[in-house]
């Protein structure tokens, strides 16, 4: 069994590097944003980049997964028609929708309440939506055919160049939010260059209308499982906009954002967790290693919980060259940081629960369970938020993610039940608790 475990993080390891060191380069952004940026400055980026997230699901509309589908076993057409049947198909609606956007930017900007000062980021967007959407085929043609390091490579360059340009056109050019969307336009437009060689390589006038309706009928369902995804994750930005305003929005994100230190621990092991137990279910002690792992993981998770919850203070109150790691101005949402790596750390439970779902094919379930989580965090936002401010927000995210937690546990457990290791669950539950509890009776009562 411990060879088994060692082999788990060795695989978190190898998986996660590329993601973990593109994540943290976009998360240097976080500080430097907050220091060149009011906070209603930084929530129009958020909520306006929260609205791209959900049109992102739309303008890919399952065709990636139609396509790692259909071109695995080429049962309609060949190589090069499963490559560009939803390629063409792609940079047709994504055509479509864009100009649509472009036409109707200042109408846009209206009915989304966007200050006439930031009317340009509207046609940024649009552009953006359209690049990033012609080269969803691309990349997914270089995981097909195991070109890891390149697809890791290029999506790392495009952090790197995002990054470098928000640097460059905020402190120099002093363009503000509007220089943060150039960055954005410019690092997709240089990865649709960079991918240009793999896509004239592939690239053919062979559009297959059979091929097409085959793609359509498996990629559309799992639309709405998208959009669900993408509510559970970003709903609370324009809820809380809708609610409050563009400041609360920017001190909400800069500090959820620091729920990375987490989200980090949960990402490295969903990359290595579903080969993983894919490969060990067929082995006679499969469910003991699945349970001594949750229970690892648990204490992982908890240990870095306690760790950043003690520290957190002391970490964004850092001072390098004479600027705080989060300025001042958002000091007020730090209290919102345990409470996302608490959502986090059951986003990490779901995935170690959502192995017998899997094992057994009930993948049916996955897409109703993401939208009872979604569904939970649309009502308790607009329930807490009037109430707590940006507090309920980060709640709503919370129990959404116990929902979540809690509803894959039962059906995994209907269908594949596992004995957990729950007397140390209990016991790594109560001792988190207990310091947590601890230190904040310390720290108000001194």
């Amino acid at each position: 069994m411990i060879d088994k475990i060692i082999r788990l993080g060795k695989d978190t390891a190898i998986y996660g590097t590329s993601t973990i060191l593109g994540r943290l380069l976009n998360f240097l952004l976080v500080p430097f944003y907050t220091n060149v940026l009011l906070p209603s400055e930084y929530g129009i980026t958020a909520y306006v980049y929260s609205l791209i997230a959900f049109l992102n699901v739309v303008y890919n509309y399952g065709m990636e997964s139609a396509y790692f589908k259909y071109s695995s076993t080429l049962e309609i057409g060949d190589r090069k028609q499963n490559f560009n049947t939803p390629f063409l198909s792609i940079i047709i609606s994504s055509s479509f929708f864009s100009a649509i956007i472009l036409l109707l930017s200042k109408p846009i900007g209206g009915l989304i309440a966007l200050p006439e000062d930031f009317s340009r980021i509207i046609i940024y967007s649009a552009i953006i939506l359209f690049l990033d959407a012609i080269v969803i085929i691309p990349f997914a043609s270089l995981r097909q055919t195991g070109k890891a390091k390149k697809f890791a490579l290029i999506k790392f360059l495009n952090i790197l160049i995002n990054v470098s340009l928000n640097i460059i056109l905020l402190v120099k050019f002093k363009l503000g939010v509007e220089g943060i969307f150039i960055s954005g336009l410019a690092a997709s437009a240089m990865t649709v260059v960079i991918l240009l060689s793999d896509i004239f390589k592939n690239f053919r006038f062979n559009f297959s209308a059979k091929l097409f309706k085959e793609l359509l009928k498996f990629g559309l369902p799992s639309l709405p499982a998208g959009l669900a995804a993408m509510m559970l994750q970003v709903i609370d930005r324009p809820i809380l906009r809708y609610l409050t305003d563009d400041s609360s929005v920017g001190i909400y994100q800069a500090n959820y954002r620091l729920g990375i230190f987490m989200m980090l621990v949960v990402s490295m092991f969903d990359y290595a967790w579903k080969p993983f137990f894919f490969s060990t279910a067929k082995e006679q002690n499969a469910k003991d290693i699945f349970a001594r792992i949750t229970t690892y993981f648990l204490l992982g998770m908890a240990t870095v919980f306690i760790l950043i919850t003690l520290l957190i203070e002391n970490i964004v109150k850092f001072q390098i060259y004479g600027k705080f790691i989060i300025h001042p101005d958002y000091w007020s949402g730090l209290n919102i940081v345990p409470i996302i790596l608490l959502a986090y750390l059951f986003n990490g439970l779901s995935l170690t629960f959502s192995a017998g779902i899997y094992i057994q094919k009930k993948t049916s379930y996955l897409p109703f369970i993401t939208l009872i989580a979604a569904i939970a965090n649309v009502v308790f936002n607009f329930l807490l938020i009037p109430m707590l401010g940006i507090i309920g927000a980060a709640f709503a995210t919370l129990i959404s993610y116990v929902v979540m937690a809690v509803t894959m546990y039962y059906y995994s457990q209907k269908f594949y039940r596992i004995e957990y290791e729950y007397k140390k669950i209990i016991i790594i539950a109560a001792a988190t608790s207990l310091i947590t509890a601890v230190y904040y009776l310390l720290k108000y009562s001194l």
